[in-house]
């Protein structure tokens, strides 16, 4: 089976969204662009770097878009301490939900009592001042068997996501040149078959079309890193996906799903 149908809202796929604000070289007033669009569709979260959280706070209050900062952002290399004081700074500044990096050098070096700690830790900090967590794995410096024990890990610790990448995790390849693939299918199926259900996922990086969205939604995704947030949503009108629940098709075909694995 390569198509899987499922029902959805307007509100639904707007309330998948954390708008993500977070290139190095975005000034306040694209920062500020990008919360009115979030604002505007009335998505998830804005994710913003922690500097930004007045600026965020200021833009949407009064709605329910919470203010996401990035910790840790975006190679993982604090330390534990380090990383428990951001979070702390940050949700403290008005911070709801936290994303934080794992240090990836220990999930790869196979140090997982590290890496267990500090996710504790962390999580531990932002949850007792009412805040939640995202664990970012950064999946395309990782192999199966490295996803895998950190979904076990996050289930274990009891986060509230886990995360595929940071959009920043570019892997230098034989040519010297950087690539980067972000969310893959077949690394979503992979995680929502290893995390406590408890958990839910985010897709980050490359989920550019309604169709993509649509794809990890039925994937059991229930929230995406996204930088096309208006050509989504406004795809989704277009196709007439309102305040009703409508019921689409998701295609497969052509992915790396197309066999039905999923």
């Amino acid at each position: 089976m390569s198509t899987k149908r499922i029902t959805v809202t307007l509100s639904d796929l707007a309330k998948m969204i954390d708008v993500s604000l977070l290139h190095p070289t975005m000034t306040d007033a694209e920062i500020i662009a990008g919360l009115e669009q979030a604002k505007e569709y009335n998505t998830a979260t804005a994710c913003v770097k922690p500097y930004s959280i007045p600026l965020a706070k200021e833009y949407l209050a009064g709605t329910s878009v919470k203010v996401c900062p990035v910790i840790g952002f975006p190679h993982g290399n604090s330390t534990t301490k380090v990383k428990e004081f951001e979070a702390v700074e940050a949700v403290e500044a008005g911070g709801e939900e936290i994303d934080m990096v794992i240090n990836i050098g220990k999930a790869l070096s196979g140090e997982w009592a590290y890496v267990e700690d500090e996710i504790r830790a962390v999580n531990d900090a932002v949850t007792s001042r009412g805040a939640i967590l995202k664990v970012i794995f950064e999946n395309d410096y990782l192999q199966d068997r490295h996803i895998v024990k950190l979904c076990e890990i996050c289930s274990r610790v009891r986060v509230a996501f886990v995360k595929t990448s940071t959009g920043y995790g570019f892997v230098k390849g034989e040519d010297g040149k950087y690539t980067y693939k972000g969310a893959t299918l077949p690394h979503l199926a992979l995680m929502r078959k290893h995390t406590d259900p408890s958990v839910q996922i985010k897709a980050a990086g490359g989920v550019r079309t309604l169709d993509d969205l649509l794809r990890v939604r039925a994937l059991g995704v229930t929230r995406v890193g996204a930088t096309a947030t208006k050509a989504m949503l406004d795809e989704a009108v277009r196709r007439g996906i309102g305040k009703e629940p409508k019921e689409v098709e998701v295609s497969f075909e052509g992915t790396e799903l197309s066999a039905g694995a999923y």
